[in-house]
């Protein structure tokens, strides 16, 4: 394995060598990734030089910029930190970045420009592992999965090369990489087409949890006929050894929503309302999520449906153990096939349930009893970057989509060289 160090310019840790533990680390601390070595990728060539080592050692390499989605299933593997591709470049409304950048930086250059990514909750995120996996953006139900605007991959493919995926150039491949995961090349740039967001309004309404009935009422009256432009995120808070809280997130793509939101407005006692016109570049402020690495474990389920049982369901009892119960509004174009959509495919439930706690048995223990509650109301299938730890690539795609990225990865990696955090052929 030392030979691996001569062949990179990046840093290469072996176990036993200072910051090796902290270099395997994913973003949930409560994940254990073992892997055999950490190559921190300088550039491309870097990668290309570790993917080539693993093939020819019988070896498998995990690409991870942060280990945002990490699931632990690295044994063995040579955990490739991509992190230190850099680079946001914006030309004719569209965006080229390195592997490495977090959405905070493509915000941040798109921002003055009046455009948009189809960024998420977190600007910590990287934009590549959220795409790969499809990208459930704010802005989803305008324009459907963030994979679908991707025009083109920078990537090394199982054989170590150095390629470009394109539509034209590799239909295949570029299908799968936009929302099927990274099981089947190393991205290390990527191309994708920017959204018009001259104004963007947005911020979160919080009440006390004695109100949360109500406002889950008013949630279900919003989400039932709001237009696309619109996008609300029902969320129940516990702070541990604190108060709850219910919190309404909502982002409009336009000047003012009018009384779009006017049914929260309603509903007195809030205890703080940020609402504003806001910069894109602030819309991780919305949420305001950790932006360091946190332990956790999580459940979601896509809901077929949002009445009275299941409204039941989710204030029925306390959130303690856990921590946050999310859902989200989807619809919108992420209901409808895209022309020429990725592996993401098309959500046909209208709302996502996410739920969050301390790594703990109790927290564990709720979550099961929540996602089985749930069972009746929720279709099974789950997005690909909202997968946890003992759960398989197979609950984020329809079976006909599935067996065609199974039969790519058979003829594209057949020595399994190339291991996503979710493996398709698992």
């Amino acid at each position: 394995m030392n030979e691996l160090k001569s062949l990179t310019t990046g840093r290469v840790l072996l176990p036993g060598d200072e910051g090796f533990d902290e270099a395997r680390r994913p973003w949930n601390l409560a994940v254990d990734q073992r892997v055999r070595a950490v190559v921190e990728a300088a550039d491309a060539d870097d990668v290309a030089a570790a993917v080539g080592y693993a093939r020819l050692h019988g070896l498998a390499v995990t690409a991870q910029p942060s280990g945002h989605g990490a699931s632990g299933d690295t044994e063995g593997t040579i955990l490739l930190r991509t992190g230190g591709l850099g680079g946001v470049e914006i030309d004719n409304g569209v965006a080229r970045v390195g592997a490495g950048v977090k959405w905070g930086e493509v915000l941040a250059a798109a921002s003055p420009l009046g455009l948009t990514g189809l960024a998420g909750s977190s600007p910590v995120v990287s934009v590549t592992g959220y795409t790969l996996g499809g990208g459930l953006s704010w802005f989803s139900r305008k324009y459907g999965f963030a994979a679908d605007s991707v025009r083109a991959f920078d990537a090394v493919d199982a054989e170590g090369r150095r390629i470009r995926v394109t539509a034209e150039r590799d239909p295949e491949l570029f299908w799968a990489l936009r929302g099927g995961g990274g099981d089947f090349a190393v991205v290390t740039a990527m191309e994708f087409g920017l959204r018009p967001a001259p104004f963007l309004y947005g911020g979160r309404i919080t009440w006390p949890i004695e109100r949360a009935p109500e406002v889950l009422a008013a949630f279900r009256e919003v989400t039932a006929s709001a237009p696309d432009e619109l996008t609300v995120w029902f969320d129940l808070l516990q702070i541990p050894g604190g108060p709850g809280f219910v919190m309404i997130d909502s982002t409009y793509l336009g000047r003012d929503p009018g009384t779009l939101l006017r049914p929260f407005e309603l509903i007195g006692g809030a205890l703080s309302d940020n609402r504003r016109l806001l910069p894109v570049a602030e819309l991780g402020s919305i949420c305001d999520e950790p932006t360091a690495p946190q332990p956790g474990t999580s459940r979601c389920e896509l809901l077929t449906g949002l009445d009275d049982q299941v409204a039941g369901v989710l204030l029925g009892e306390p959130i303690d153990p856990l921590i946050s119960v999310q859902i989200r509004h989807l619809g919108g174009a992420l209901s409808r096939p895209a022309d020429g959509g990725g592996a993401a495919g098309h959500l046909d439930e209208p709302y996502l349930i996410y739920a969050i706690g301390a790594p703990t048995e109790a927290t564990a223990e709720r979550l099961e009893r929540l996602g089985k509650a749930l069972v009746p109301f929720s279709s099974g299938r789950r997005p690909y970057t909202m997968l946890h730890g003992g759960e398989q690539a197979a609950a984020a795609f329809p079976s006909e989509s599935l067996a065609r990225l199974r039969d790519l990865k058979r003829s594209r990696d057949p020595h399994g060289v190339i291991r996503a955090n979710f493996p398709v052929l698992r």
